[in-house]
């Protein structure tokens, strides 16, 4: 696979998915990181970049999107039902 996600800024913790990427594939993030997804992840998802714990802000583009409900783990798939959003709300800086 070729262009299977986009990450728009260094701090993002989170990758959007370009395609489809399956259950188990291994995305070569850069040259010392590769991540194994670890569900699905559909076109215009995201997944994790690395380790999130609770309460962590979740960061794509290089803003603040929303904050984790619950840990989330490297190649897990971030979506509503683990993140709060910011769009409605859920982070009050």
């Amino acid at each position: 696979m070729k262009n299977q996600f986009i990450i728009m800024n260094p701090n993002d913790n989170c990758a959007t998915a370009l395609e489809l990427i399956p259950e188990g594939y291994e995305v070569k993030v850069r040259d010392d990181l590769t991540i194994k997804i670890t569900r699905n992840i559909k076109m215009g998802h995201k997944f994790a970049l690395k380790n999130i714990k609770k309460g962590d802000y979740i960061i794509k583009y290089g803003e603040i999107i929303g904050i984790a409900k619950e840990n989330i783990e490297i190649g897990d798939w971030v979506h509503i039902r683990n993140v709060e959003s910011a769009y409605m709300g859920g982070v009050k800086e």
